[in-house]
């Protein structure tokens, strides 16, 4: 039994491995990095979210996610605006919605391509199956 969990957990690692290397390698063409693009998607679901809204929704540190967003502010996609008292709000500048959506074309295909072996019934069994696991919060 734990041999079968060990692997199980190498299997999800190595294929979440796979998908970042081929993601993170093809989002170079449109000028961004995987961290960019993540960050630009969070802030896209979440406008005027704060950096700690933000930083657990792209599974960063609060001081690792405000150094990633000065340098999206730096290159001109992200505006930080003044919130309610201390806070800093993020919202995506042109820039940033231009690139987040040339990095969904990157990423749809790069997905495709990395999900192409499993059918589309085994694609909706996994997503239920992770979608499951995660809704449980089974890791300490």
């Amino acid at each position: 039994m734990r041999d079968e969990l060990q692997l199980l957990g190498r299997a999800v690692k190595q294929a979440q491995y796979r998908q970042h290397r081929a993601l993170d390698s093809a989002l170079t063409a449109v000028g961004t990095t995987l961290a960019q693009w993540d960050a630009l998607r969070a802030i896209d679901r979440s406008p005027g979210a704060s950096a700690r809204e933000l930083a657990a929704a792209t599974f960063q540190t609060e001081q690792a996610f405000g150094a990633l967003v000065g340098r999206l502010a730096a290159q001109g996609l992200v505006e930080r605006r003044p919130g309610h008292g201390r806070r800093i709000e993020h919202h995506l500048a042109p820039e940033g919605e231009r690139i987040l959506a040339a990095g969904h074309a990157v990423a749809d295909e790069v997905l495709a391509e990395c999900f192409s072996a499993l059918p589309a019934a085994d694609r909706a069994t996994l997503l239920a199956l992770l979608r499951r696991l995660n809704d449980t919060g089974g890791a300490r």
